[in-house]
């Protein structure tokens, strides 16, 4: 599957299920974005052009809220999603209209799916992503590990990528118990914190020119570096250090 430019129809509908879905996410949560030295300076903080936005994930809730995080700040972001989802009726040609990436997950393909990707940001788009690649199983919350996924796509598309942590949104939506947790959050309208980090340039990072092709462990470590960031942002927001820097260390691994 490739991606397809979401054109100002897309635009318009993603406008609108934005304004539609961040109200009804307002009656669940309070979504609160850092604000640094007033808007303008925290409108720079996703630059403009082709930009990867990664963040932490700890709940089915985190793709809708750093998708109007990012939107006060003046992006709209096209969210990586599993490929088989494109193909569900009426859902599918929603998504692929409004932009977002089709991703063939846990296949000998996955490599393929950082192309459609490339091609949003060579458009100038802001992909969103989790590097985890899954929900953090840790049971403080803490990140895990990345996937070397959003490194390689920086190095591929020569993105920066911009680090934004959340915090709060794992009492919006828990675990298997969304629909009573959603009933008693309008009462309680939990908080979700987010603070964004410095651009990231991967290849200033890792010390190498724009013809470098770096090797399989020097892109597992400037993964960890680049994660590193963003749990620092969300040590910030908890107030404390994380006992993994680099993530919390994966049963797989």
């Amino acid at each position: 599957m490739s991606w397809k430019h979401p054109g100002r129809l897309g635009a318009v509908l993603y406008a609108v299920a934005a304004a539609i879905v961040g109200a009804a996410t307002a009656l669940f949560s309070r979504l609160q974005v850092e604000r640094q030295r007033g808007r303008r300076t925290l409108a720079r903080k996703i630059p403009a052009g082709g930009v990867i936005v990664i963040s932490n994930h700890t709940s089915y809730a985190d793709g809708v809220l750093l998708i109007l995080a990012a939107r006060r700040m003046g992006r709209s972001l096209r969210m990586l999603a599993t490929a088989g989802v494109f193909r569900a009726p009426i859902l599918g040609p929603l998504i692929t209209k409004l932009g977002f990436i089709p991703v063939k997950r846990g296949t000998s393909q996955a490599a393929e799916s950082l192309a459609p990707a490339i091609e949003a940001l060579h458009a100038g788009e802001a992909v969103g992503m989790f590097p985890e690649g899954r929900l953090t199983r840790d049971e403080r919350k803490w990140p895990e590990r990345a996937k070397t996924g959003v490194v390689r796509l920086a190095l591929a598309s020569g993105a920066p990528i911009v680090p934004v942590a959340m915090e709060g949104s794992h009492q919006v939506v828990r675990g298997r118990f969304i629909l009573p947790a959603l009933i008693v959050n309008v009462v309680r309208r939990p908080k979700v914190a987010v603070r964004v980090g410095e651009p990231i340039d991967v290849r200033q990072l890792m010390s190498i020119g724009p013809t470098t092709d770096p090797t399989p462990d020097e892109i597992r470590l400037a993964t960890d570096q680049v994660m590193a960031r963003l749990i620092v942002l969300v040590g910030e927001l908890r107030g404390e250090r994380s006992p993994h820097p680099t993530g919390v260390p994966r049963d797989a691994e």
